[in-house]
C-alpha cells in the first residue's frame, strides 16, 4: 500500500520539477573501496555534487538517507562526504542492490512524508539504477543526478542512464536540483547556495 502523501499532489499540479519540502536526498553507495574502482576523472565530480547537493540539502531542510553495500568488504563512505552528513542522516547497510531491499529503508522513506527522491551515489547502472526503478514502481516521483553519478566505467554509467530515460525516469543534473529548490532568487539561501556553484 503506498503511502497516502504518494497521492497528495494530482497530476494537473505536478510540474516535473524538484520541491524543496517534497524531496529527499538519497546517497547510494559512495564507498571507499568502490570508489577506487571509478576513474577519478568520473568519481571526482560525482563525489563534488554530491557534496554541493548534501550542503544545499542541509540549508533546505532535505531530508537524507545515505546506504552503504556490504561496507565489511566495500568500505565506509567516502571521508570527501562525511562532512557534509548530519547527525539526522539516515544511514542504512545493505547487501542487496536495490535500497529498497535494505531493513528500515522503505519506512524510513514513509516517514518522510516526502514524494520525490532525488539519487545520487554509484554505480549507476547497478545500484542506482535498480533503486530508481523500483522507487518508481512504489509510486514516487525520481530523479537520477546524473553529473552525481558513477561507475566503474563511462560505459557502464551511460548504459545506466539510457536505461532510466527509457523507463521514464527524469534524469537531472545537480544544479538543475539546486535551483528547483531554491525556486526563485528572492529565497533567504539563494545568495548562499548559488556560492556552491563557483
Amino acid at each position: 500500500m503506498m503511502p497516502s502523501v504518494l497521492n497528495r499532489l494530482s497530476m494537473a499540479e505536478d510540474t516535473g520539477l524538484c520541491r524543496s519540502g517534497d524531496s529527499l536526498l538519497l546517497v547510494v553507495d559512495m564507498q571507499e573501496r568502490l570508489a577506487s574502482a571509478v576513474p577519478a576523472e568520473d568519481f571526482n565530480p560525482a563525489a563534488t555534487n554530491t557534496v554541493m547537493l548534501l550542503q544545499a540539502a542541509a540549508a533546505l531542510e532535505v531530508p537524507v538517507i545515505r546506504t552503504e553495500q556490504y561496507p565489511k568488504g566495500l568500505g565506509k563512505t567516502v571521508a570527501a562526504l562525511q562532512p557534509h552528513l548530519s547527525e539526522a542522516a539516515i544511514k542504512l547497510d545493505k547487501t542487496g542492490f536495490s535500497c529498497c531491499s535494505a531493513g528500515g529503508f522503505m519506512e524510513a522513506i514513509q516517514s518522510m512524508q516526502r514524494r520525490q527522491v532525488i539519487i545520487t551515489g554509484m554505480e549507476t547502472h547497478i545500484c542506482v539504477l535498480q533503486t530508481a526503478f523500483e522507487l518508481q514502481q512504489r509510486g514516487y516521483q525520481v530523479f537520477v543526478a546524473a553529473d552525481a553519478c558513477c561507475a566503474r566505467s563511462p560505459e557502464r554509467s551511460s548504459n545506466g542512464i539510457q536505461r532510466l530515460r527509457h523507463a521514464g525516469i527524469t534524469v537531472t543534473h545537480s544544479e538543475s536540483v539546486l535551483f528547483e529548490w531554491l525556486g526563485d532568487a528572492t529565497h533567504p539561501q539563494f545568495k548562499a547556495l548559488s556560492q556552491l556553484l563557483k
